[in-house]
């Protein structure tokens, strides 16, 4: 990811400095005023601009792939919004605060990588990841990230994905049929899930082995299409992955 670390006060620049040592790549944007402080906190990756930080938003919205802001949360909440446009394309935006002490996600947490950002500032700086998606919370199915460490891909609609994130979080019934794949997927799921695979998800082999009706989501790993006499059935409710080739 490419990351912008935004600071605009003296002790912010100090903290944003670690923040850009944790992240290779990472460059730090500071008012101009504090070139010299930022030029010490993060040689050769200190960036200066003038005028309000708000103006830079949209070119940092541009450029990066993540924002970590070392302003206040409802700062940034004000200064992001009027730049919103789907959860598919927005930059991860992550606040710390300037003690250090908590990393929150507060802009495309699962897609955008904000929550795994955030994770990863927590360890580098002794902080509290603050994360409030549910699939997180609860340390449970996240739909969208199925398989995403290993490499897979998923096809369904905004609104697939929105109810079977549901059915997942709400404990309703919920098949997971793998016919292809790595099986070593929950370990490695959304940066690796302790506990056991959530009790409301039934796992079957054969998609043909589900009795639909009983499911509120279907998530299914395959890598061939799906059988005709299905498609009706399983419109709206179902996910599906493609894990590809092995590497």
């Amino acid at each position: 990811m490419k990351i912008a670390v935004v600071s605009i006060t003296r002790h912010g620049i100090a903290l944003a400095g670690k923040v850009v040592a944790a992240l290779p790549g990472a460059q730090l944007f500071a008012p101009e005023k504090f070139q010299a402080e930022a030029e010490i906190a993060a040689p050769g990756a200190a960036r200066t601009y003038v005028g309000k930080v708000g103006d830079q938003v949209p070119a940092l919205f541009a450029a990066f792939d993540g924002i970590v802001a070392i302003v206040s949360l409802g700062a940034v909440v004000r200064l992001i919004a009027p730049h919103l446009r789907s959860k598919e394309t927005d930059p991860a935006v992550v606040v710390v605060d300037e003690a250090g002490k908590f990393a929150i996600p507060v802009l495309s947490g699962h897609l955008g990588g904000a929550n795994e950002l955030a994770g990863h500032l927590a360890t580098a700086l002794g902080a509290t990841p603050v994360l409030t998606t549910a699939s997180d919370a609860r340390q449970t199915l996240a739909v969208d990230l199925l398989g995403r460490e290993l490499g897979w891909t998923f096809e369904a609609t905004h609104d697939e994905v929105v109810r079977a994130s549901a059915a997942v979080v709400n404990d309703e019934p919920v098949a997971l049929v793998q016919e292809a794949g790595s099986e070593d997927w929950w370990t490695h799921h959304a940066n690796g899930r302790s506990g056991p695979l959530p009790a409301n998800l039934q796992r079957f082999s054969r998609l043909e082995d589900v009795a639909l009706e009983k499911f509120g989501a279907v998530l299914w790993i395959s890598e061939r299409a799906m059988p005709s006499a299905l498609v009706a059935p399983l419109a709206g409710k179902r996910i599906v992955y493609r894990p590809g080739k092995p590497a």
